[in-house]
């Protein structure tokens, strides 16, 4: 059983095809989750609509709550992490997270931010260990296969790797650190581009989206339903 965590971090409410609009990153998202759902039909999946619902973002008493020792804290420093643990343990007991996210001024939107920032924990999700003078931070989610698949939205184009105007995606590239500091580094995107010129250019990125969507979703059953290969036995 494959546990998926959902979540869309557009401002725009509905989405693109059904409301006006619409968000084309909820759009895609939801899309991806239909897909798995009709060939997986028993895996839970949990949703969080950022969007709608954006995190705290983190202030001077998270940090004084963070940063005291947990059998120290007062009462209102575990209500005060309280929402952030619990997108913690939605992370940890997750194989597969399914972001809907749009290209915001060369970024993330904020409410994706404030997750990064509320699931990027000392002691929760990464370790840091000052004896490995190199490396000091020890990822905690390493312990089994975890993969990312990225929906995204630009106005622009060319904002792929090795693309023209690659340099101005940062979205990318922050959500690939950002988890892979606390050890998921398998992330798969797919973006729409040309909103900002419209008709057909948009209309054929969104078909091309949609198809890549849909290969993605059987490329990964493919990889989850793959028998496991024996390790080598190691010489006598």
């Amino acid at each position: 059983m494959t546990h998926l965590l959902h979540l869309d971090a557009s401002a725009r409410p509905g989405r693109r095809g059904i409301d006006p609009h619409g968000s084309h990153t909820r759009a895609l998202s939801h899309r991806f989750i239909a897909r798995w759902r009709a060939a997986r039909p028993h895996d839970p999946v949990r949703y969080r609509d950022l969007g709608a619902a954006p995190p705290r973002l983190v202030d001077h008493d998270w940090i004084r709550a963070e940063f005291t020792p947990r059998n120290r804290r007062e009462p209102w420093m575990i209500e005060r992490l309280a929402e952030s643990d619990a997108m913690v343990d939605e992370v940890i007991g997750s194989d597969l997270l399914v972001i809907g996210a749009p290209l915001y001024n060369f970024g993330m939107p904020a409410p994706l931010k404030a997750w990064i920032d509320a699931i990027v924990r000392i002691g929760r999700t990464v370790v840091f260990d000052p004896s490995r003078e190199e490396d000091p931070y020890v990822p905690l989610l390493a312990d089994r296969p975890r993969r990312v698949v990225l929906l995204s939205s630009r106005g622009g184009f060319g904002m792929d790797a090795g693309g023209p105007l690659a340099h101005m995606n940062h979205l990318d590239p922050h959500l690939r650190t950002a988890l892979g500091f606390i050890g998921i580094h398998d992330l798969r995107g797919i973006a729409i581009e040309n909103e900002e010129f419209g008709g057909g250019r948009l209309a054929a990125s969104v078909a091309e989206a949609e198809t890549n969507v849909d290969r993605l979703v059987d490329t990964l059953l493919a990889e989850i339903d793959a028998p496991a290969v024996p390790a080598e036995p190691l010489p006598a």
